[in-house]
């Protein structure tokens, strides 16, 4: 596509988006960025005014505009509902990439870690939950799934779902995470024979099973530092 005449020239709304096209996402500052999002101002502010002025409220802090509501923004004229929904919707789409970044930079190299790591998950919980903590091949955090969820005193889990994921993901070792609610940290018998089912089939598929963690409030069970894997 061949661009006529210089910037200037061209309509004010479409400045950032001509911008970016010619010179690059990171050229841009945040109202910039913002105004492609918005498309159009009002008929007293450009796109870029009008972003400035949205930003201006949080003090140019975009960790508190990230927290503004559908609601919150309505509330500043020329923005409409379908405006306030994209700006929310590509500030999600941020925020759970940095959510990935993150995990996959938690790089797991002892059972403590794992236990830590799952204390947002199972922290006070009153029923049993399973979970697979899946890692490349450095042990760093792929995702952390949540397999089921079962009563006070067991749940199922599902070799197939597990080892699925796994493929799915590409990942070279998983981590075995369940918790007990009774606080309880040795083994019951069920749990010895799934993680001896588990450990036997990722050997089959070339997927390593580094660790099965007993999880309570008050400690843990480790399989691996037990040698019992």
């Amino acid at each position: 596509m061949r661009v006529n005449g210089s910037i200037k020239s061209w309509a004010e709304d479409d400045r950032p988006r001509e911008k970016m096209i010619l010179k690059g996402r990171n050229t841009l500052s945040d109202a910039e960025l913002l105004a492609i999002l918005l498309g159009t101002g009002t008929k007293d502010l450009s796109a870029v005014e009008l972003a400035q002025v949205l930003l201006q409220s949080v003090n140019n802090d975009l960790a508190n505009f990230s927290k503004c509501s559908i609601n919150e923004l309505k509330k500043f004229k020329g923005i409409g509902e379908a405006k306030a929904v994209g700006i929310v919707a590509a500030l999600e789409l941020g925020r759970r990439r940095k959510e990935t970044e993150q995990k996959a930079k938690v790089k797991i190299t002892s059972s403590k870690q794992v236990y830590d790591h799952m204390r947002s998950y199972l922290s006070d919980l009153q029923h049993e939950e399973f979970f697979v903590i899946y890692v490349n091949r450095a042990n760093e955090i792929i995702q952390t799934k949540q397999i089921s969820i079962g009563g006070l005193s067991g749940t199922i889990a599902d070799g197939k779902v597990i080892f699925k994921q796994a493929l799915e993901l590409s990942t070279h070792g998983l981590i075995l995470v369940h918790n007990h609610p009774s606080g309880q940290l040795k083994p019951s018998d069920p749990d010895r024979q799934l993680t001896k089912k588990m450990v036997e089939f990722g050997k089959y598929i070339d997927l390593c099973v580094l660790d099965h963690l007993i999880y309570t409030d008050n400690g843990y069970f480790s399989f691996a530092d037990e040698g019992i894997l």
